[in-house]
C-alpha cells in the first residue's frame, strides 16, 4: 500500500496480487470499462507480467490503472500502460497521476527501459494526461477486430 502524494483525497494506492482480489469487491462507477468478475480477475492476477494498481477510498475502488510488462526476444522489457480509469467525481485530483507513477516505479524495478500507451485520437483528456508525463506522442495506425 502506498499513501497518495498528489491530493487531499485520503485514498490509498495498492498493487493488487492474487491474495488482494477482495479489494475489488466494491468498485465505484465508471472505474472499469466493464464489470469485473471473479474469474476474469483471477486470470488477470495470475499472470506475472500483469500489474493492477487501484486507488481505494473508504473501502471502495475509485481508480484503477493496468499495465503489462511486455517482454521481447530482441530487446529489453517495456511497460505498456493498458488502461486507466478514475470514478468521474474523483477525476482531476491526482489519483491517476499517483497510480501511473506507481506503475512507472514497478516498470523500472522490473528492468523496463521504455513505456508506451495508446489512446483514441479524439480523447483530449487522456492525451493531456499522458503528455504531463513528458511522453512523446507518436503517430501510429492501429488495427483491431474480433477473433
Amino acid at each position: 500500500m502506498v499513501r497518495r502524494m498528489n491530493s487531499d483525497i485520503p485514498a490509498t494506492i495498492h498493487i493488487v496480487g492474487p491474495a488482494d482480489a477482495h479489494l475489488l469487491e466494491n468498485i465505484a462507477e465508471d472505474v472499469f470499462d466493464e464489470q469485473v468478475t471473479p474469474d476474469l480477475l483471477a486470470d488477470y492476477l495470475a499472470e506475472p507480467n500483469h500489474v493492477l494498481c487501484v486507488a481505494v477510498l473508504e473501502g471502495v475502488v475509485i481508480g484503477q490503472a493496468r499495465a503489462i510488462i511486455h517482454k521481447h526476444p530482441d530487446n529489453t522489457p517495456e511497460l505498456y500502460i493498458d488502461n486507466v480509469g478514475v470514478c468521474p467525481r474523483f477525476q482531476r485530483n491526482g489519483i491517476g497521476l499517483d497510480m501511473v507513477t506507481e506503475l512507472f516505479a514497478i516498470g523500472r524495478a522490473r528492468h523496463c527501459t521504455d513505456v508506451w500507451v495508446a489512446t483514441e485520437a479524439d480523447n483530449a483528456a487522456a492525451r493531456a494526461f499522458y503528455k504531463s508525463f513528458d511522453l512523446t506522442m507518436e503517430p501510429m495506425v492501429m488495427f483491431d477486430g474480433e477473433l
